[in-house]
């Protein structure tokens, strides 16, 4: 796009021919001085800001009573100057009644035979009904995602009240499975999805007998399979809340490994979601390196030495490095 030169036609054939095209726009059209003075609007921007009439109109300071940012002009004045134009530039201007609305401004600048800037005319598309809709759309979307949350939550409460070494187990797995996941820069969604969903990872075992989880000494093989179905009890709780997340999914599948050797269907690398991958290693890490009621825990250097060793085996190797990084590189502690 170039810029206007006063003295060229335009294309116009005559003054009235461009007077009606200027008036007969939908859009507010109007031609401005550099240090900020309306010198023409159409009909249909004093109509946008709400004035009586064009006389009271061409009154106004753009800059102090059109704009809600200061900031804004000057940005787009600069970006006129240097570029000589802009396009669907996106703006929040006032009307009379100091009502907002919502813009996107189109202009050029004018100058004269010599080069010298005179002017912009620009054309300002009124958009305040799509921005409104938007801004409710992300606050009902915030909302949702609080009341999600909450559910989430509620359900990591439950599990506390049952069996608070699950409940403390889980807020650490979250802990480092989202580390992880930030330490593979994985999408912000994905991460989110972790991060709640380790949350209530093992809340199916609040179908598990009291007795199981807190007995003291090794368990049983019937004792260890009544656990291992508490994957399907907490994907059954889940599977009919509709999170933005695959959150019954990654409870279903955070006990599958790499290499199929896990449970409960034996899925192999990326037939298990990366979600899953992903907080399947920070729950071995934890249940390693911490107490168990079954037995002594065996220490954060055992638990990174499984990493190590089973990596691209077990485990997922980005996952699994990404893990080893955090510990010792990066330092990272559950208590921090």
């Amino acid at each position: 796009m170039t810029v206007i030169n006063i003295s060229e036609n335009h294309g116009f054939k005559s003054e009235h021919t461009y007077r009606s095209l200027f008036e007969e726009v939908k859009d507010a059209v109007y031609y401005s001085t550099p240090d900020g003075r309306l010198m023409d609007i159409n009909q249909a921007g004093i109509t946008l800001f709400g004035y009586p009439s064009k006389e009271k109109m061409l009154k106004v300071q753009i800059a102090k009573d059109l704009y809600v940012n200061a900031e804004d002009r000057e940005c787009l004045n600069k970006r006129l100057n240097e570029d000589g134009y802009v396009e669907n530039y996106e703006l929040q201007l006032r009307r009379l009644d100091g009502e907002i609305i919502y813009v996107t401004e189109s202009a050029v600048k004018v100058v004269d035979n010599n080069g010298n800037v005179v002017g912009y005319r620009g054309i300002l598309h009124d958009i305040t009904h799509q921005k409104l809709a938007e801004i409710e759309l992300r606050l009902t979307l915030t909302k949702l995602r609080k009341a999600l949350e909450g559910t989430i939550k509620a359900m990591a409460t439950t599990t506390e009240a049952c069996d608070l070494y699950t409940a403390n187990h889980q807020k650490r797995v979250s802990k480092l499975a989202t580390a992880i996941a930030k330490e593979m820069r994985l999408p912000k969604h994905t991460i989110e999805g972790i991060r709640l969903a380790g949350l209530i990872h093992d809340l199916g075992k609040i179908s598990v007998p009291a007795e199981i989880l807190s007995k003291p000494g090794k368990l049983n093989m019937n004792e260890f399979e009544i656990i291992k179905k508490h994957i399907h009890v907490g994907y059954d709780i889940l599977k009919s809340v509709e999170f933005p997340w695959p959150i019954a999914q990654i409870v279903l599948q955070h006990q599958e490994r790499y290499d199929g050797s896990g449970y409960p269907a034996g899925l192999k690398k990326d037939e298990i979601l990366i979600e899953a991958r992903v907080l399947g290693i920070a729950d071995v890490i934890e249940a390693m390196a911490f107490h168990r009621p079954y037995r002594e825990a065996l220490g954060m250097d055992t638990a990174l030495k499984e990493i190590k060793d089973n990596r691209g085996i077990r485990y997922d190797p980005d996952a699994a490095d990404a893990c080893l990084r955090l510990f010792l590189k990066k330092r990272f502690s559950f208590d921090k």
